[in-house]
């Protein structure tokens, strides 16, 4: 009997050696490549796809890093993902554009990734250069063509950051909500003007106009997915900065997604949330990294399927 319980320990041990020896060698492995312009969280071999990530004004690789926690679902299904280092712009002029998609193509050809299955997104300002440079590289830079993009509460439609900026002066509820609208005021009215005076100035370089449902800049991604995540938080909202619905981003993308559903755009999501927006800090705020469910992303980006 002894013998026997003796063979069955040493089975038991036995199987339980192979079974770690095959977990170590099926794990993906990752290497991490920091850069100045960005840092890399590469698949070693047999990458399932990239995503390439800006952070919102004045976001950089390491706090996108601790805002957005998708790493571990990314590593879980084989995803190099690409933090950059590219923030503080509101829009891209036309050589801001060529040079941002010829920087994405030498970190690619250096880094040698992947390109059949590029994603591109983006939170607050850096939602902004998701869709600009998606929809430049879609028309004019096909060697890495995303096969979609997502915004995460992006400040689209730059009339309405114009409009929302000079109510929040004349309120004046805090200092920081006057100080910010300040500066975007003097920002935009510097490069654009007046939009009451220059509408077609501000048409040309915004993601989106919803006055006049003008999506120019987005032409080039008709057969693109899009998600459009969302928080409109109109009670947080109201009794933090006093704005009402239409002076939100939640506003605008609402609106956008409508405009591109109507103009036959083919793969649109629009993604409304409740309650997720929180910084890793713990505070409570809907405009945040954290309204995106990180696993229902990774899926999107797998789907072989439009939605």
């Amino acid at each position: 009997m002894k013998k026997f319980l003796g063979f069955i320990i040493i089975v038991m041990l036995t199987s339980c050696r192979n079974s770690a020896k095959k977990q170590i060698t099926t794990e993906t492995k990752f290497e991490e490549i920091i850069h100045t312009n960005y840092e890399l969280n590469k698949v070693s071999k047999n990458a399932k796809g990239v995503l390439i990530l800006f952070g919102g004004f004045p976001e950089n690789a390491q706090d996108i890093k601790r805002e957005f926690k998708i790493l571990k679902d990314a590593k879980n299904n084989a995803i190099s993902v690409l933090f950059m280092n590219y923030s503080g712009k509101l829009w891209l002029n036309q050589d801001e554009k060529i040079q941002l998609s010829k920087q994405l193509e030498n970190i690619f050809k250096t880094n040698k990734l992947p390109t059949d299955n590029i994603f591109i997104g983006g939170f607050s300002s850096g939602g902004n250069i998701a869709l600009l440079i998606s929809n430049f590289i879609a028309g004019y830079n096909p060697s890495i063509k995303p096969k979609g993009v997502f915004i995460v509460d992006a400040p689209l439609d730059l009339i309405g950051l114009y409009n929302t900026a000079q109510k929040n002066i004349e309120r004046d509820f805090s200092n920081y909500t006057r100080e910010e609208s300040l500066w975007i005021l003097e920002t935009l009215s510097n490069a654009f003007g007046n939009p009451k005076d220059s509408i077609s100035n501000y048409e040309t370089y915004a993601v989106f106009t919803s006055e006049t449902k003008n999506i120019d800049n987005l032409s080039h991604l008709k057969h693109t997915k899009i998600r459009l995540y969302t928080e409109p938080d109109t009670l947080w909202w109201q009794k933090t900065t006093m704005a009402e619905y239409k002076e939100l981003n939640a506003y605008a993308i609402k609106s956008l997604s409508e405009t591109l559903k109507s103009s036959h755009f083919k793969a649109i999501q629009y993604i409304p949330t409740k309650n997720k927006g929180y910084r890793s800090n713990g505070e409570r705020h809907p405009h945040s990294w954290s309204i995106v469910d990180t696993k229902d992303l990774i899926n999107w980006m797998l789907l072989k399927e439009q939605p």
